[in-house]
């Protein structure tokens, strides 16, 4: 393949800003083998910043990243360029972009925001696109398509949180008659665990929603699936690129649920407590279940991409109950942790074929967007006035 400029955005407004720091870091590493890689990276702040010294991780354990980037902005005429603003003695200064690939996990990143404005400036982009990100990233709206879809989903209530705040033992009894104890209490829109409790009684579930409320006002109550195992498996592809299932992996985490320690923190293959992402969590691979449930699992992920209309590669979560072999599909995540290259390593495909496939599955979305009319010249102010009565 030939060599491109590859502009990989991460860090971002999220409650993921640190993962997506140590994503885009395994991705940069293994792109820039072949390609020349522009790091871009997102303040907390919202300050989009470049320049090779962004390259270093310890930048950003040292909260340097002042120091060696410069601000940068994204050129939305279509030049397909990053714009670096020069001052009195140094003119506007262009760096162009043949691709880019984000590698925000959670909001103005994952939430089809970033993506958005990435089609916007014309420039072809790894991944699901504006809507699919968008779905993938709201539970809510995300197990709408997902039953409209007929996969099976965890039974599940919607709160919202003026009616919540306005009359809140009517929510609550509404949760107790629909879902009963124990219960997972989520934001609608966030990802890595973040925001989530699990109620075993009343008092729980009210102290899980004044927890979740702080981070969205829309929440997901779910049932407790008690002797579930979770299974986790990715997919790839997208376009005019055949879809394919990884093998399976059960996660291991420490808690009743997986926490955001137990996904990035709870143990690693080379030492660093950071430096292997979603690699370093303790899991089973392949899943300990059978050929047939693997199977199942891995059907209902691929339905489940198509339905949110996903691209490039995700991460399909689901519960399976071996003794009784059901299987219910929680969510997808449309810009995995660590892009889930450990579940394509295991399936054969190597972190560096796999970014190179998800470059071409880029170039084939651009293409086939390109393709699409979105002008249509109606001659409307010609044919009357519009100014005055």
């Amino acid at each position: 393949m030939a060599k491109r400029r590859v502009a990989v955005v991460f860090g971002g407004r999220s409650v993921e800003h640190d993962v997506s720091i140590v994503t885009a870091h395994q991705v940069m590493a293994v792109l820039a083998t072949r390609h020349e890689v522009i790091p871009v990276y997102v303040t907390r702040e919202g300050e989009w910043l470049t320049g090779p010294g962004l390259h270093d991780l310890g930048v950003y354990k040292d909260k340097r990243w002042g120091e060696v980037g410069e601000p940068v902005t994204l050129s939305l005429s279509g030049e397909r360029a990053l714009l670096v603003p020069g001052g009195r003695l140094k003119g506007l200064r262009r760096i162009p972009v043949d691709v880019a690939v984000p590698a925000i996990h959670g909001t103005f990143g994952e939430d089809g925001t970033l993506q958005g404005l990435l089609e916007l400036a014309d420039i072809p982009y790894v991944g699901s696109g504006v809507s699919g990100s968008a779905v993938g990233m709201d539970k809510v709206a995300m197990k709408a398509v997902f039953d409209a879809a007929g996969l099976p989903t965890v039974p599940h209530v919607l709160v919202e949180v003026p009616r919540y705040l306005s009359g809140r033992d009517a929510v609550l009894e509404e949760i107790e008659g629909h879902i009963g104890y124990p219960a997972f209490v989520k934001p609608s829109r966030l990802g890595s665990s973040v925001g989530i409790g699990k109620a075993k009684d009343r008092d729980g579930l009210i102290e899980a929603l004044e927890v979740a409320r702080r981070y969205d006002r829309r929440i997901l109550v779910e049932r407790s699936m008690e002797g579930c195992i979770e299974i986790n498996c990715s997919v790839l592809g997208g376009y005019d690129h055949p879809l394919e299932a990884s093998v399976c992996e059960q996660p291991l985490g420490a808690e009743e649920y997986l926490s955001f320690a137990d996904k990035y923190m709870s143990g690693t293959k080379t030492g660093s407590k950071t430096g292997d992402g979603m690699a370093a969590q303790d899991r089973r691979i392949p899943a300990p279940i059978s050929d047939a449930l693997t199977k199942e699992v891995q059907s209902n992920a691929l339905r489940a991409f198509r339905a949110v209309d996903a691209a490039g590669v995700a991460r399909v979560d689901s519960f399976v109950k071996p003794d009784t072999g059901e299987t219910w599909v929680m969510e997808i995540n449309t810009v995995p942790g660590s892009f889930s290259f450990y579940l394509w390593e295991a399936t054969g495909v190597t972190f560096d074929a796999l970014l190179e496939r998800l470059l071409g599955i880029a170039a084939s979305a651009h293409a086939a967007r390109s393709e699409l009319m979105f002008s249509f010249d109606s001659a409307l102010l010609e044919s009357g006035s519009f100014g005055s009565k």
